[in-house]
């Protein structure tokens, strides 16, 4: 038989194409079931028990279409229900209508209701009262105007009353003042001026004016009414005395952009009856500020925007909860950039973190340190990696709160930039001379990382994304980061979790519930998926269930005290006494732009008997603040109970 011949190199590189071109077409063609195959695959590993029990497992939540909100801020109310407030949502069309909205979710039902919001609460600050009502306070008065948006030039100007007779006066919104160039402004909004004061200095007595500040816009468009230097503006309509007595003055009158501008109002929400309450006003107008509650139930308010968009130069002021009013404390005087992490320590001081949101100066005021609140001392903390990468960096008490560590995760460059890190440092607050030291790694570079305190003794974090909310890093159009990870305090290391489905960067939060479950909610991109297009507030929600919800039967609580007392003690009945481990005190959150001051976890020392616990209540009211916590006890595998609710007096 003749042999057959062997294929030349042409015809076996034209076969072998050929073989390509028809894999190539089946694959197109088949694509969409090779996808469907893939999405088949992921959704029966991460259902598998043995994926839950090592990553834990998340699961949409359904949401009415007409309870979704754009989430600026949450909070854990201790009827176990989850409040949401949007406010105008970061929407102006939401603002000019008065269209101001909050949720109150219900996770033991399953349900959703709206709350009636009275002014616009999106960016004011929040914390915890001792009798367990949400303090409120700030936000909105005005939106942002963008540069190119300033058709008629504007600014802040002090109108000024010479005069100590005749008392207050009132200038209706839209009175007109004249440079000394004839060109004329308007005030924006309705002003009144005190009169002016006599003081008598050394037998000499002199007079103070009176000032009242108002935006003013020029009544012609374009540049022509541009004024960059201080100058004196004439009253209109005034004549003889008056004239000479009242003016107005403006260091500049510009097309520059305008930011948003700070509200005074302060609520009280009341979880019980599920209503905004009414308190006295603040001193200064904020927006972006933060609160925090201190040893003695009084609650501080630092930085923020005024009603004109100026940072405040270290004005603070207390909150008396009794008395609900607020009261200026210039004997606190210290600057920070807006929404500063704020952390009380267990001997009454302030742990300022160096985590902030950004608004403010690019040097002063983003130092970490600690602030002795009795005496306006602030001592510094050295040792931070990137110390200029705090803004939109997260921190957190780690559990327990009396090791008074507090880690600071992640954050990114001043203003827009495109920078963020993935470097953690923690903080020993209880050594003489207390300094960041490294900490692990985060997987990846992330900013509005979420942050979430667990009753085992660990923190999950989850959310963020590496670039400016969720915008380009390094090429990319997209940075939304869906990793989440445990980090584990006594190992110092992160372990692995299930991702997440829903990107969620700047306005997120994530909240530990009374089942030990995590939910997620918010997330403000930039840009849509192309990178092109604006971006879509994020209103779908996500609930997380850590691991340990998949490591067998839970521990019971069956009974105990409703209420606490520092130094005390209290039995809680249970039939899984053998069992347990640890007892935590738990302070649910109240979060907003990944700043959160009251989250902590208490150890309690126990000692079991037959069929309870008996667990002992730290003694000193910065470790154990007066408030409402949730209860969990652990056992010896970390699977925590359900929580009992108890008030600490």
């Amino acid at each position: 038989m003749k042999p057959r011949s062997r294929p030349t190199l042409v015809r076996r590189l034209v076969s072998g194409l050929a073989t390509l071109v028809v894999l190539a077409v089946v694959v197109v063609a088949n694509r969409p079931m090779v996808a469907a195959g893939s999405e088949a695959l992921h959704t029966y590993q991460i259902n598998r028990q043995a994926y839950k029990e090592k990553f834990g497992h998340w699961a949409r939540l359904s949401v009415p279409h007409g309870f979704r909100v754009n989430a600026i801020h949450a909070a854990l109310l201790h009827t176990g229900k989850v409040l949401i407030v949007a406010g105008s949502g970061n929407n102006r069309d939401a603002f000019e209508e008065e269209s101001f909205r909050t949720v109150i979710y219900d996770p033991a039902s399953e349900k959703f209701t709206e709350v009636e919001t009275p002014t616009d609460v999106f960016c004011a600050g929040h914390t915890f009262l001792p009798n367990g009502n949400l303090l409120i306070a700030g936000g909105t008065k005005s939106y942002e105007v963008l540069e190119a948006d300033v058709e008629h030039p504007a600014g802040v100007m002090k109108i000024k009353n010479e005069s100590p007779d005749g008392g207050p006066r009132e200038f209706a919104k839209g009175t007109p003042l004249v440079s000394a160039t004839g060109y004329v402004y308007r005030t924006r909004t309705d002003v009144t001026v005190p009169a002016a004061k006599k003081m008598t200095h050394g037998g000499t007595t002199m007079v103070h004016a009176g000032e009242a500040e108002v935006w003013v816009d020029a009544v012609i468009k374009g540049d022509r009414a541009i004024v960059r230097e201080p100058a004196q503006y004439t009253l209109q309509g005034l004549s003889g005395t008056d004239a000479r007595n009242l003016y107005g003055v403006a260091d500049k009158i510009t097309r520059e952009k305008q930011e948003y501008g700070g509200d005074k109002t302060s609520y009280e929400f009341d979880p019980v009856q599920e209503k905004y309450v009414r308190t006295g006003d603040m001193s200064d107008h904020r927006w972006y500020p933060t609160l925090v509650g201190l040893t003695g139930g009084d609650i501080l308010a630092v930085s923020g925007l005024d009603e004109f968009g100026r940072i405040l130069p270290g004005r603070n002021e207390r909150y008396l909860p009794r008395e609900k009013r607020w009261v200026a404390a210039p004997e606190l005087k210290r600057y920070f950039p807006t929404y500063p992490g704020l952390h009380l320590m267990a001997d009454g001081k302030v742990f300022y973190s160096g985590s902030n949101s950004g608004y403010g100066s690019d040097t002063e005021g983003r130092t970490p340190g600690i602030w002795d609140v009795k005496r306006n001392r602030f001592r510094e903390v050295p040792g931070l990696r990137d110390p200029r990468m705090t803004e939109t960096s997260s921190s957190v008490m780690l559990p327990p709160a009396q090791d008074q560590k507090v880690m600071l995760l992640g954050g990114g460059g001043i203003g827009e930039s495109e920078e963020s890190t993935g470097r953690t440092a923690i903080v020993d607050l209880d050594v003489k001379s207390p300094a960041y030291l490294p900490g692990p790694d985060l997987p990846r570079p992330a900013r509005y990382l979420s942050t979430v305190v667990l009753p085992d003794d660990t923190v999950l974090t989850t959310g963020g994304s590496s670039g400016y909310r969720g915008g380009k890093y390094r090429g990319r159009e997209r940075s939304d980061l869906f990793n989440s990870q445990i980090y584990r305090p006594a190992d110092n290391a992160f372990v692995t979790t299930a991702e997440s489905t829903v990107g969620r960067n700047y306005h997120s939060e994530a909240i530990l519930l009374p089942d030990g479950r995590v939910i997620t909610m918010g997330g403000d991109p930039l840009y849509d998926r192309t990178g092109k297009n604006a971006g879509t507030f994020e209103q779908r929600i996500e609930v997380f269930s850590p691991p340990y919800l998949f490591g067998g039967k839970r521990p019971v609580v069956t009974g105990g005290p409703a209420e606490l007392t520092r130094g005390g003690k209290a039995r809680f009945s249970t039939p899984d006494t053998a069992r347990i481990a640890t007892a935590r005190l738990l302070k649910p959150s109240s979060v907003t732009h990944v700043t959160d001051t009251d989250q902590r976890s208490v150890a309690l020392p126990l000692k079991r008997s037959a069929a309870a616990v008996e667990v002992t209540v730290p003694e000193k009211a910065g470790l154990v603040p007066s408030g409402w916590y949730m209860l969990f006890l652990v056992d010896d595998k970390g699977v925590p109970s359900v929580a009992r609710w108890v008030r600490v007096r």
